[in-house]
């Protein structure tokens, strides 16, 4: 049975795995794979890099469905698929080639699709792009919707939209790496590198705002909110809010361990069980205060193009500060434009030419500065909702005022890149004894480590797991009852700006000795999801956690199948 390319019988087809045409399929690959040759490895390359793989290898020599087999039938199918327990036979003299570095990931991919093309749906925006990749390898992009409604153009995985806050990111990358050359100190008052940015007072007392506090923002520089007494007042609110939340979860621990205590009837019992239950419904539906909405202050929409990040410091260097800093968290895109000034200073060159080196140099060649006059390939329309719930186009904005902080362009696959750069960066030195000579980081491990620290007294609008470290939002191992909730380690940032949502997600392997010394693999380990988006007010950040782990559990049915 299967032994050449001719039909199987009625009984062959029964036998097969699919019956049918799914059998006749299955045959015939099985008699490509012996005659692929050399096409074999391309072709499982092609077919991995689409991740439409739908299980793992089962063979040395198991390594693609061959390219003539996608070209007769026009199917996407990937490497592993032979038979399980179907003998192969070697032909003489042949080498076995190695199992390719990931299984199939189509479960995944058909599951996160349909997730993302919900929110999509529910969210009425008109194009998303997602991009994912598992150790370093991308293993899906795809573009849904359009890019350009007007026009018909559809996303693709080259389309290219406003990330917004994840430029933060990028500037924290910049930041890093004038520490690492010793030309820039974190913890000098910023007035060393920009002496136009005023010495500041807060009640009375001189304070000091340095590199350190502006990444983690703790320098006490507004928001696009002016009104001190509003962001006092949300504050106050939001952290009564958190606190009645807390005390309300204290409640239910204390109810917990008096129930296993005491030896009540079970109708008492049930009672307790259903005061619990309605405890914990309050504590959900508690709120935080309603705050103004992010996209009604005025200074989003400014029109002005500045033609240095030092012009740009006029917005808001005059302005009193709204805490001591150091002692409190907010966040503040004009904290990242002051702090491209000290890049600029420090770099000894124009912020916006240190970066686009810096990108040349990460091989980020769609990351481009979102200038209204230049010509970008492949560039999204931007998209809002009117009051009536119409879509309409992005008013026009200038964002020269925040390069740093919401200022670039990117693509999925770029970002995918920066991503693994810097989990490559991150892991590299664990792998110390491996055999591979493996090429240094861009940034050091320790760096790395600094940067993705959660640093005190900050908190994270879009995850309440998660702490600010140094550009980054940071979630913590986590785990406080056996087989309940897990939580993982993982980095993040999300963006939003006028007609655009983003989210770059990093999810580290948790490696263990035994791995590392293997000498079989090598970094980045782990999982990289970046989603962007063509309208603003788009909640991606739990999307991507979702999509990530449905990607990480195909991995190791990969490994452990």
């Amino acid at each position: 049975m299967c032994s050449g390319l001719g039909r199987p019988s009625s009984r062959e087809q029964l036998l097969l795995p699919g019956g049918g045409r799914a059998g006749a399929m299955h045959c015939l690959a099985r008699a490509l794979r012996r005659v692929s040759g050399p096409a074999r490895a391309w072709g499982q390359q092609r077919l991995q890099r689409l991740g439409s793989g739908p299980c793992p290898p089962r063979g040395a020599g198991a390594w693609g469905w061959g390219v003539g087999l996608g070209l007769a039938l026009g199917v996407k199918v990937a490497a592993g698929c032979e038979q399980e327990g179907a003998p192969r036979q070697e032909a003489a003299g042949e080498v076995k080639a190695p199992p390719p570095p990931h299984g199939g990931f189509a479960r995944a991919i058909e599951s996160s699709r349909d997730l993302l093309q919900r929110i999509k749906d529910e969210v009425g925006a008109p194009g998303i792009v997602i991009g994912v990749s598992v150790d370093g390898k991308e293993v899906w992009s795809e573009g849904l919707g359009y890019a350009d409604v007007e026009n018909r153009v559809i996303c693709k995985p080259e389309t290219i939209m406003r990330i917004a806050s994840i430029s933060k990111c990028l500037t924290m990358m910049a930041v890093a790496k004038l520490w690492e050359e010793g030309k820039l100190d974190l913890d000098a008052p910023v007035q060393k590198y920009v002496p136009e940015f005023p010495e500041k007072e807060y009640e009375g007392e001189k304070v000091t705002i340095t590199t350190r506090l502006l990444v983690s923002h703790l320098s006490g520089i507004r928001h696009y909110e002016k009104d001190i007494t509003k962001v006092k007042e949300q504050k106050e609110k939001a952290n009564k809010a958190l606190k009645l939340m807390q005390d309300v979860k204290k409640s239910n621990q204390e109810k917990e361990l008096k129930e296993k205590e005491d030896k009540d009837t079970e109708k008492n019992d049930f009672a307790e069980a259903k005061s619990e239950q309605d405890g914990e419904a309050k504590g959900r539906n508690l709120k935080p205060v309603k705050r103004t909405k992010e996209f009604e202050h005025e200074e989003y929409y400014l029109k002005e193009k500045f033609e240095n990040v030092i012009d740009s410091l006029k917005i808001f260097k005059n302005d009193p500060l709204f805490f001591k800093p150091g002692s409190q968290f907010l966040y503040s895109t004009y904290g990242f434009t002051l702090l491209s000034a000290v890049v600029e200073r420090a770099s000894g060159c124009k912020f916006t030419d240190y970066m686009l080196k810096m990108f040349r140099d990460l091989d980020l060649l769609a990351t481009v500065l979102d200038d209204n006059e230049s010509m970008i390939y492949n560039r999204a329309r931007c998209y809002v909702c009117n009051k009536k719930g119409r879509l309409v186009n992005a008013p026009y904005v200038d964002n020269s005022y925040k390069w740093a902080g919401g200022g670039f362009l990117s693509s999925a696959g770029d970002l995918l890149k920066f991503g693994n750069a810097l989990l490559y960066s991150y892991q590299v030195g664990q792998f110390k004894n491996s055999t591979n000579k493996l090429l240094p980081g861009y940034l050091k491990p320790d760096t790395i480590t600094m940067m993705w620290t959660p640093v005190p007294n900050t908190e994270a609008s879009w995850d309440k797991d998660g702490k600010y470290a140094m550009g980054w939002v940071v979630v913590e191992r986590k785990q406080e009852y056996g087989f309940c909730r897990q939580q993982r380690h993982y980095i993040s940032h999300t963006g939003g700006a006028v007609g655009a949502s983003s989210v770059l997600l990093i999810l580290p392997e948790e490696l263990d000795s035994e791995v590392i010394n293997s000498g079989l693999v090598t970094p980045p380990r782990g999982v990289v999801v970046n989603i962007i988006c063509n309208m603003q007010s788009v909640s991606l950040n739990s999307t991507a956690l979702k999509i990530a782990k449905e990607f990480e559990k195909d991995k190791l049915a990969c490994y452990f199948d």
